[in-house]
């Protein structure tokens, strides 16, 4: 027996009675049960879950149509048979396509469970191991999570989600990446030790989301550490907007100095006061000269190139730097001063100061 035999042998039993309800349509003319219309369907979903080709069989009830054909039928009878295939088809295809839409549905469940577990780490280690493999992730390695946040929130259907995905996709294949949304966010977990991926996916979010802000995690082993490589692509975002980072992306590595900054939040809330308090005593407030100290540390403590930052001309700017030396009697041009400015211009921004009081 050839191939296709093995396998209409093998489906048969999806056209149970088909024969027979061609026969008597044939002799009666009348139309499918509400009865044979369900079981047509049950035959369908039976089918799909045990992952047959709906092509091949409609091509076999095309098939049994044409040996069960009424011989010396009248127009009326071949009128009432094709009718009657095009109904049990038709149920026979819609069973089929609802058990797949089910199936979809609960991989997608599944699919959006594992993720909850793992990047919250709320199941059983060993359990989660096990699930991973099934999604392409080998959790004895070392994998770091990126997470980009765009103008607005995505789910896994978005169009930005989908392009994202075919782009990784098409460049790596399958390199055991993982490619989610959590909380309107773009998560992407891959490898650690390939970096190209992490940067090729925040390339493409980035284009996608019309510039969006990537943060990518530092490589953990494990599964927690996925939930520990996430944490901090979550935390470095938060960074990044607290400090007006320009950067679309950042990096959890690259910024580890400023967590330890505000390990101690009174202590760095004491320092803000006391070396930038004064500041608040100029017309305008403070902001402005705070921009100017962010502008000159930012531009290596080159006035020309802060001031052209800030639109400003050069001699407006240095008066604004001896307007702060003034105030705070700190000259942000010398290196034994500069530190102290800088460290507690970087902990006003990561305080919020002086727009909230600390």
């Amino acid at each position: 027996m050839g191939e296709a035999g093995v396998a209409e042998s093998e489906t048969a039993e999806y056209l149970r009675g088909y024969a027979r309800i061609l026969a008597e349509v044939s002799a009666t003319g009348r139309r499918l049960t509400r009865n044979e219309l369900d079981q047509r369907r049950v035959l369908g979903e039976q089918a799909a879950d045990a992952g047959h080709s709906l092509r091949g069989l409609v091509r076999q009830h095309l098939a049994a149509t044409r040996a069960s054909w009424p011989d010396g039928a009248s127009a009326g009878a071949v009128g009432s048979v094709l009718a009657a295939v095009e109904q049990a088809v038709d149920a026979f295809a819609e069973g089929y396509e609802r058990a797949q839409r089910l199936a979809v549905r609960q991989e997608e469940a599944a699919r959006r469970e594992f993720i909850d577990d793992l990047l919250y780490g709320r199941s059983d280690l060993g359990r989660l191991a096990e699930r991973a493999e099934r999604f392409g992730l080998v959790l004895s390695r070392a994998y770091a999570v990126a997470v980009a946040e765009g103008p607005e929130a995505y789910d896994d259907t978005a169009p930005v989600t989908r392009r994202v995905e075919a782009a990784l996709i098409a460049r790596f294949g399958d390199r055991r990446i993982l490619l989610a949304t959590k909380n309107g966010q773009l998560i992407c977990i891959a490898p650690g030790d390939d970096e190209e991926v992490l940067t090729y996916f925040a390339k493409q979010a980035h284009a996608a989301t019309d510039g969006s802000r990537v943060a990518v995690g530092r490589a953990q082993p494990g599964a927690g550490g996925v939930v520990h490589s996430y944490e901090e692509a979550l935390s470095t975002l938060e960074l990044a907007e607290r400090l007006d980072l320009d950067d679309p992306v950042v990096r959890a590595g690259d910024l580890l100095v400023y967590p330890v900054l505000t390990r101690d939040r009174q202590a760095m809330a004491d320092l803000v006061l006391s070396a930038l308090g004064p500041l608040r005593g100029a017309r305008g407030g403070a902001e402005p000269l705070l921009r100017t100290l962010e502008a000159y540390f930012d531009s290596g403590c080159t006035a020309a190139e802060a001031a052209r930052r800030l639109s400003l001309s050069v001699r407006a700017f240095t008066y604004r730097l001896e307007r702060i030396h003034q105030l705070t009697g700190s000259n942000p041009a010398d290196p034994i001063h500069r530190y102290t400015l800088q460290t507690a211009v970087i902990g006003a921004r990561l305080l919020g100061w002086p727009a909230q009081e600390i």
